[in-house]
């Protein structure tokens, strides 16, 4: 009897780029590899979308319009090159009107995309009508998507079988068209029964010849398993991806599936030894970046917490940026009552995101003292309806600390009504920069990318955070930071300091050193008593400044924004907690700040 060929979709350069640097890798450095790829037959790539968007733009200082070009380039006129979307998202972590929607599909089609993987993390059908329809009108192929996790233990409510064949019939009664049906885990904790049962109910339900894949990782450990589960309930393909992107946080290398389905009724379509020789090349193309030591590793506090394999090493990395990596434990512990009292979305970006950042803010200051922007707006229904009701207390929470009434409106219409989103509202910011070209792809990355894209576009980006060496803090912790760095405590004031030679840099500015009649100074720091009215605005946490709103000798009152900082994806506001004068400023925008550092001064 003939094997059943399983056909496999390469999402190394998209999923595997995210899961494992951040999603933050320059474009001619992999394109070797996919030229390797193609050299050994491969056809069908995951080739962007996703955070593989927005990145370009914010660390790579690249257009990912340019990147999809090259990849085009590179892989061919007839490759069939995928991208991920966030449905009424698009490819970014907000929510888009029905114009940039519609831009979106109009755009990736223009630059060499074929198929586009279309989900919503909640599972709410409504968020991809209007995606669906414009993907399938700008003459793309429509992958719509079911998203998959398991419930932490003690939950119920959602994602059982039952829930997914409801999902999946809600989409046919909407009459969203498409070309093939996609049941996607980005958590990889799906069981590996509930795998088998969510598809072989899919195969009675879709038409014979509609191709259904399953995409998961192996962050649980249990990603192949679910591959295998998958392939004998009827699924059609499945993702995998090659080292060093592969395994851990990523979908199970190629290789691994290969050999697991030996001596199995099926086979997969490629040639396994052309494949070995492509993941050579691979790593030779990204021996210089640094791969964290958590996107090899199998993480057993995932069921409970479960956090996405493309979301869980950019959200490390962020904490090495910010000197918080201490803290990750505490935020995946923290995680699961996040998930349990949300309401279930499915943890997948955009929502995974929501997830941590809440997790996070509960871990920095208090629990449900702060509430994150997405994960407040998610469970009071601006994002669409969430599986099961969130916790009404942390509706009212949410309601409070956002000052936002919740809804039960659809999310497409409150955002055309929305003058600050759409065509017209990027045109706006395009205009207020001082930027003329208004062609579509200036519009939708200023949409998509808001202020960064503005940057990029004035020509003020810069690489950053694109790790290629050793694996190193952004900035020194609060004893000795190496090369000369300390954070000092004087007079119960603390300065981030670093000295080299004659030159010292004390909470991110530099300096002449000098010693004066007993005052020790750096250069136009003095470190000496204030007066006892003076009141000391310090950083909430260790964070970049994006936003110095205030200058010596202005006045201020109790909760004006002084500073905004960045941390985690999420803008947070420093206020002041006095009226008076600012009398010092000790941070300008860009410069990293630790948590307790003194950023100005009130009198």
């Amino acid at each position: 009897m003939a094997k059943k060929t399983i056909h496999i979709m390469n999402t190394a350069f998209r999923d595997g780029f995210q899961s494992v640097y951040g999603a933050r890798v320059l474009t001619e450095d992999f394109l070797p590899a996919v030229k390797a790829c193609v050299d050994a037959g491969q056809t069908h790539f995951e080739a962007g979308g996703g955070a593989r968007f927005q990145a370009p733009f914010f660390y790579c200082n690249e257009s990912a319009f340019h990147m999809m070009d090259r990849f085009r380039e590179v892989a061919g006129p007839d490759a069939d090159l995928q991208t991920l979307a966030r449905g009424i998202n698009v490819v970014g972590l907000d929510s888009q009107s029905r114009d940039i929607i519609d831009l979106h599909a109009k755009l990736f089609k223009k630059h060499g995309i074929t198929t586009i993987r279309n989900f919503d993390a909640l599972n709410d059908f409504n968020n991809l009508i209007d995606s669906g329809r414009s993907i399938k009108a700008h003459g793309l192929k429509h992958e719509v998507v079911v998203t998959m996790m398991e419930l932490p233990p003690g939950c119920e409510g959602a994602h059982t079988v039952e829930f997914y064949q409801k999902t999946l019939q809600d989409i046919l009664d909407a009459g969203i068209p498409f070309d093939s049906v996609c049941f996607k885990d980005a958590s990889g904790t799906s069981v590996p029964k509930k795998v088998y049962d969510t598809i072989a109910m899919a195969r009675k339900i879709l038409p014979g010849d509609c191709k259904i894949v399953f995409h998961s990782h192996e962050t649980a450990g249990i990603g192949t398993v679910g591959y295998i589960a998958a392939i004998k309930a009827g699924a059609d393909q499945v993702d995998c991806s090659m080292a060093p992107a592969s395994g851990g946080t990523c979908q199970p290398d190629v290789a691994t599936l290969w050999h697991a389905l030996r001596g199995e009724d099926y086979e997969l379509d490629v040639d396994i030894d052309k494949m070995m020789h492509a993941e050579i090349v691979f790593k030779e193309c990204m021996a210089d970046y640094v791969v964290p030591p958590e996107a090899l590793a199998v993480e057993p506090m995932i069921p409970w917490s479960p956090m996405p394999g493309g979301a869980l090493t950019a959200n490390t990395q962020m904490m090495r940026d910010n000197n918080i990596m201490d803290k990750y434990e505490a935020c995946i512990h923290a995680m699961g009552e996040v998930v349990r009292r949300g309401g279930f979305g499915t943890s997948v970006t955009p929502v995974s995101q929501f997830y941590f950042q809440q997790a996070f803010n509960n871990v920095m200051f208090g629990p449900w003292e702060k509430i994150a922007e997405g994960y407040g707006k998610m469970v009071l229904g601006y994002f669409g309806k969430t599986p099961v009701a969130p916790d009404p207390e942390i509706v009212k929470i949410a309601a409070e600390k956002l000052s936002l009434e919740p809804t039960t409106a659809n999310p497409v219409d409150l955002n055309d009504a929305n003058p600050k989103k759409g065509v017209a509202a990027a045109k706006a910011r395009l205009t207020e920069a001082g930027i003329t070209d208004h062609s579509d792809e200036n519009v939708f990355i200023a949409a998509c990318c808001e202020q960064k894209g503005i940057d990029f576009l004035l020509g003020k980006a810069k690489i950053n955070g694109v790790r290629k060496g050793a694996l190193t803090p952004a900035a020194p912790t609060s004893a000795a930071g190496g090369d000369g760095g300390y954070t000092v405590s004087v007079n119960g004031k603390k300065f981030a300091t670093e000295a080299k030679g004659d030159k010292a840099t004390v909470n991110g500015k530099s300096y002449d050193i000098g010693v004066a009649d007993g005052i020790e100074t750096v250069g136009a720091v003095t470190v000496a008593h204030e007066s006892a009215d003076s009141v000391e605005v310090v950083a909430p946490l260790n964070a970049k400044v994006v936003t110095v709103s205030v200058k010596e000798g202005d006045h201020v009152n109790v909760g004006d924004v002084l500073f905004v900082v960045e941390a985690m994806k999420m803008e947070i506001e420093v206020k002041a907690s006095i009226g008076g004068t600012i009398s010092s400023i000790a941070v300008e925008t860009g410069v990293q700040v630790t948590a307790g550092q003194p950023m100005a001064s009130i009198n």
